[in-house]
């Protein structure tokens, strides 16, 4: 079975419209209609209901649903399991959120190699939906996120949180530091919105940007004042040129290990999962 029949159904199960899956999937809305037809076939059944109204799954199509996740998911495993780096017993596909990578990864990794000595890691710096797909076709192992994307497929843990102090080059003081001078961090939707709620003042900032190492950048190029790691914040304010703001709150992001429910058992993926939380104890 060609892998698009899948990937095809599945986005069409999603959207209900082969108009938004054909633009998904940068491909003719006659060609949806071609797989989905080539689908129904091999499988002997239809597998949507097409109306005015709008696209819907059989009652076939809907016990299909799960059986063609897991034959999607097992099919990008499995091709990536016969690509394993010479001398390496398995190779793991890691994706880590664009904001830890910086601090964290390096502990991380290091303390992966001593537990899986014979094991070929892959990482990818990314944002938690991205990871959250990844995850879902198999393309990642095993993921550590802000934000969970709630699916029945995916397993999440609660590993810990990291906290993000707000430096400044100009004043120590809250009640001293300027909107427009000010770099407002969106790191996630849950931390945008309690940065908002905490510092409603500062929300007007001109300037927001998703990255503690964009927030660094730009304060080191331009001066003024935002929230960054903590352990971030302790080396710029002993390189000197930066100030904490001493009476601004602490704010704290919850941090996520996701892997696909079928690892939620193995012994690798709770190892990995162990390993990233002991960081944050």
């Amino acid at each position: 079975m060609q892998i698009d029949l899948l990937d095809t159904f599945l986005d069409l199960a999603e959207t209900r419209s082969f108009h938004r899956t054909a633009d998904r999937l940068r491909i003719t809305q006659s060609t949806v209609s071609a797989r989905v037809t080539a689908l129904e076939q091999a499988v002997g059944s239809r597998l949507f209901d097409r109306s005015r109204a709008g696209t819907d799954l059989t009652p076939e199509g809907k016990r299909f649903e799960p059986h063609a996740r897991a034959l999607r998911h097992e099919w990008n495993e499995a091709r990536r399991r016969i690509q394993i780096p010479h001398g390496a017993a398995e190779l793991l596909r890691l994706g880590i959120q664009n904001d830890l990578a910086a601090v964290y990864l390096g502990d991380w990794v290091a303390g992966f190699r001593v537990a899986f000595p014979q094991t070929a890691f892959y990482i990818e710096p990314d944002y938690s939906n991205q990871m959250c797909a990844d995850l879902l076709t198999g393309i990642l192992d095993f993921a550590v996120m802000f934000s969970p994307k709630p699916h029945p497929d995916l397993h999440f843990d609660s590993v810990g949180d990291v906290v993000y102090r707000m430096v400044s080059t100009e004043t120590s003081q809250l009640a001293e530091i300027r909107p427009d001078r000010f770099v407002f961090a969106h790191f996630s939707p849950a931390f945008a919105e309690m940065h908002r709620q905490l510092t409603p003042e500062l929300a007007a900032s001109p300037v927001s940007v998703g990255q503690s190492g964009s927030v660094v950048s730009l304060l080191m190029a331009m001066g003024g004042s935002g929230y960054v790691l903590e352990k971030t914040a302790d080396a710029l304010i002993a390189g000197g040129g930066f100030r904490a703001v001493e009476d601004a709150p602490d704010l704290r992001q919850p941090v996520f290990a996701a892997i696909h429910i079928r690892h939620r058992t193995q012994p690798l993926h709770r190892k990995l999962t162990q390993l990233v939380a002991r960081h944050y104890r």
